[in-house]
């Protein structure tokens, strides 16, 4: 991805309370969900308990380094955008994650959070939008769905499925309308990347009338491959 102001420095050595391992942090245009398009500020965190086979972030998996919570709001408050979007890995992952996200919020950021829907969400700050995965079969890891998060879900969050197959598709599709989701908040099926033909996707959900939005990652159509995040 295009990307600016990414920053790799170690942070001198901070209290555990208030740090965060992080990858991590660039400014970007946000290619997926209602943000699309957005110049947006990425805070990237290390780890994640999901091992799903289409990942392209895998180099989140490990590394990283701890940086003070007041020194990532200063990083992102120098890269200038209002939107905020923090990811991961899985940033929930970390405990510290959400004073990291009540504290965007109060500097009046625009934040979201991505999440892999594996982890709790109860507990994030109601002005986030949350971006909740829900894991397909496809993805090897549907297993993980922590499924008590799509009962507690606000009009402002947005449920994702990456689908791999038709198989995929037909297992969102149920789970969309037995649960009733599309009504409750924006629900997002994409393409998993080399697996699924975009075409294939989008004249399903024309055919079935399915009240959810396409999306394809627009940063991987701008900045081709290399653009794995």
């Amino acid at each position: 991805m295009h990307e600016l102001g990414m920053t790799s420095a170690v942070a001198a050595p901070v209290a555990r309370q208030t740090r965060l391992k992080i990858t991590e942090i660039f400014l970007s245009l946000q290619g997926e969900s209602s943000s699309i398009g957005w110049p947006t500020v990425f805070v990237r965190l290390t780890g994640c308990p999901l091992r799903c086979q289409y990942c392209d972030t895998e180099y989140a998996f490990y590394g990283g380094a701890w940086r003070a919570i007041d020194d990532v709001l200063a990083e992102v408050s120098r890269l200038g955008a209002r939107h905020v979007c923090v990811t991961g890995g899985e940033p929930l992952a970390q405990k510290n994650c959400f004073q990291l996200l009540t504290r965007l919020c109060d500097l009046g950021h625009s934040v979201s959070l991505e999440t892999s829907g594996a982890l709790d969400v109860s507990a994030v700050d109601p002005r986030v939008t949350r971006v909740i995965d829900v894991k397909t079969p496809g993805s090897g890891e549907q297993a993980r769905n922590h499924w008590p998060n799509l009962d507690a879900l606000r009009a402002h969050d947005e449920i994702k499925f990456v689908l791999c197959s038709r198989e995929d598709y037909d297992w969102a599709r149920a789970i969309v309308q037995q649960r009733d989701l599309s009504s409750r908040c924006m629900v997002l099926f994409s393409p998993s990347h080399h697996q699924l033909s975009p075409r294939e996707l989008a004249d399903w959900i024309v055919a079935d009338r399915l009240p959810v939005r396409f999306q394809m990652q627009l940063h991987k159509q701008l900045w081709g491959e290399e653009a794995g995040r």
